[in-house]
């Protein structure tokens, strides 16, 4: 016997969208606040630390490759590191600037996967560069008359690959997981950008197996570096503590304290947001705390590394001092034509 099942106008299914059962073309990315009058002040703020951002770490990397005294493992990994908080910070904030300044919070869905592709993919080798860091200390405090020899161009060439590699696998199986899921009616992104966690708890399907890789990927990814940096920094402390001269002590504990800062910068308030995001889920505490780890800690690090480095703070006065220069002479030869 054949059955002919018979829908009315008035069913819900008639009305019902396409785009729920097969998917989202966009999503909405609430930002920090619904009231238009912080908007100005919110774009503010934040193009001013961006700017800040690729300033200042664009000068770090220029420092390091003009000036010769720069050229050692130390300030080849921090180039990097300063060009990663440059890609990192431009993952999330020209989207939030450009949204408040056309005063729409949409974004596609292939963009919002890609921007939360390129932002795991930047913050993990924002990680995996201040644990190769962190080894690198080690080495030149622990096995100072090794340190050229271990620490050789071809091992510090490796050790950035590998980095690459681990940043770009991690970051590709995330994405893949967070495509394989289907998303309904809820398209509000409570956050300034396409944020894992709060992608997955936007799914109306079983996330189960994303929550059981990304907790795995944070464990293993995340926890083990901080482990590496722990276990380096113990070492570091012990071998300190065998020298025999108080000026040997802080000589050695000043190369020390530019990278532990950075690294407790990032490691508190990333841990901070992911714990606060726990207790509250899908709120606006979490984008606000987003700030301090996705746009404050890339500003602040170029400081860090400056203000308490002699070595970049010499190579910063001598290359503005060459750049002043050489713009004094192009202005005075266009005078003279």
């Amino acid at each position: 016997m054949s059955h002919v099942i018979v829908l009315f106008s008035d069913s819900p299914l008639h009305h019902m969208e396409p785009w729920n059962l097969t998917g989202v073309s966009e999503f909405v990315l609430l930002g920090f606040s619904k009231e238009e009058e912080l908007q100005t002040l919110i774009f503010v703020i934040f193009l001013s630390m961006y700017l800040i951002t690729v300033f200042g770490n664009l000068l770090i990397i220029l420092a390091t490759v003009y000036d010769s005294h720069l050229h050692t493992p130390m300030y080849f990994f921090l180039s990097n590191l300063s060009f990663a908080d440059i890609c990192f910070t431009t993952t999330t904030v020209p989207k939030m600037l450009v949204n408040i300044q056309t005063q729409s919070k949409v974004i596609t869905y292939a963009g919002c996967i890609t921007q939360m592709y390129f932002f795991l993919f930047f913050s993990g080798l924002d990680i995996y560069l201040l644990t190769v860091m962190a080894y690198d200390r080690f080495v030149a405090i622990c096995h100072p008359l090794h340190y050229m020899v271990i620490m050789n161009p071809r091992l510090c060439g490796l050790l950035l690959l590998v980095t690459w590699i681990i940043s770009v696998l991690h970051s590709l199986l995330q994405s893949l997981m967070v495509l394989r899921l289907s998303f309904c009616t809820d398209v509000e992104i409570p956050h300034f950008f396409c944020e894992l966690n709060q992608m997955v708890q936007l799914a109306c399907c079983d996330t189960f197996l994303n929550n059981m890789v990304m907790y795995f990927a944070a464990v293993l990814l995340a926890g083990g570096p901080l482990a590496a940096i722990l276990f380096s920094y113990s070492k570091i402390v012990s071998s300190i503590r065998g020298i025999s001269s108080a000026q040997g002590k802080q000589a050695a504990f000043s190369t020390c304290m530019s990278h532990l800062s950075v690294v407790s910068l990032f490691f508190c308030t990333s841990l901070g947001v992911y714990l606060s995001s726990a207790a509250t889920h899908r709120s606006h505490s979490s984008a606000k705390a987003s700030v301090m780890y996705a746009v404050v800690t890339p500003m602040l690090n170029p400081f860090i590394y400056s203000l308490r480095n002699k070595d970049i703070k010499g190579a910063l006065k001598r290359f503005l001092g060459m750049a002043v220069i050489k713009g004094t002479v192009v202005t005075g030869l266009k005078s003279c034509l």
